[in-house]
């Protein structure tokens, strides 16, 4: 089935924010987990394997894909990873969407290549997008939203094709989160973040955790029979808010 008798997860972004959050959470439960990204976590487990990669380079990422698969047998897939780059339609820039369909698309379809062959070997597979509330629209997000709105076809088609290998994929969308990407635009503790939060039906920001608990459903065995769906977590802004970010 696993390492050790445990499922293999790998997350990318495992290093920050909901992936960090996801990772120790697995972790805790002693099941091991190899974290892919800009850099390695800042701190360490014994069940614990990173990988330092360029997830906008088609080359490199294919090379650490093949590496990790030869080395774990990856049978969970949390793609975390992601960038806003925010811009009004004046300023946007074609390629920042080709930056952000290499990122958002192209690697988890690298990745889950690579562990492809070992999920239907052992009939058992689990791929969850994290994906954002802003896939439904948001000002300043031309390059996030295309992008992160083409993971829920992409997460669609992948679910009717994977299903007959026991491997289901799933789409978990956050609405507005404490990370670094969210303070990349919002300055922490600010006037901002405050009305923000006010925006939020459930009248506050969400935290990596509440992100990583709703993954965890989505990786489960018990949710073989949940494939190809999104869900919104999100405070209750995918039902409507007057979030409107800088």
């Amino acid at each position: 089935m696993a390492q050790n008798g445990k499922h293999v997860t790998l997350i990318t972004g495992g290093n920050s924010g909901i992936g960090e959050a996801l990772a120790k959470r697995l972790l805790a439960r002693g099941e091991p987990v190899v974290s892919v990204g800009l850099a390695k976590p800042r701190w360490t487990h014994e069940l614990l394997s990173a990988y330092e990669v360029d997830l906008t380079k088609i080359d490199e990422t294919r090379a650490c894909a093949a590496e990790i698969c030869e080395r774990h047998p990856v049978d969970r897939l949390v793609h975390n990873a992601g960038m806003i780059l925010p811009n009004r339609l004046p300023q946007a820039k074609a390629e920042d969407i080709l930056t952000l369909a290499q990122l958002h698309l192209g690697a988890p379809m690298i990745l889950t290549q690579a562990a492809l062959k070992g999920m239907q070997e052992r009939a058992f597979g689990r791929v969850v997008f994290v994906s954002s509330r802003a896939a439904m629209g948001m000002p300043s997000r031309s390059a996030y939203s295309s992008t992160k709105s083409g993971v829920h076809g992409l997460a669609r088609t992948w679910a009717l094709e994977l299903a007959p290998n026991g491997i289901t994929v799933n789409v978990v969308a956050p609405g507005p989160v404490l990370t670094d990407n969210f303070w990349g635009i919002v300055p922490k503790g600010s006037e901002l973040q405050d009305n923000i939060a006010r925006t939020v039906p459930v009248g506050r920001i969400g935290q990596p955790d509440d992100i990583a608990n709703a993954v965890e459903f989505f990786l489960s065995e018990a949710s073989s029979f949940v494939t190809g769906q999104v869900m919104f977590v999100c405070g209750g802004t995918s039902l409507g808010s007057s979030l409107v970010p800088p």
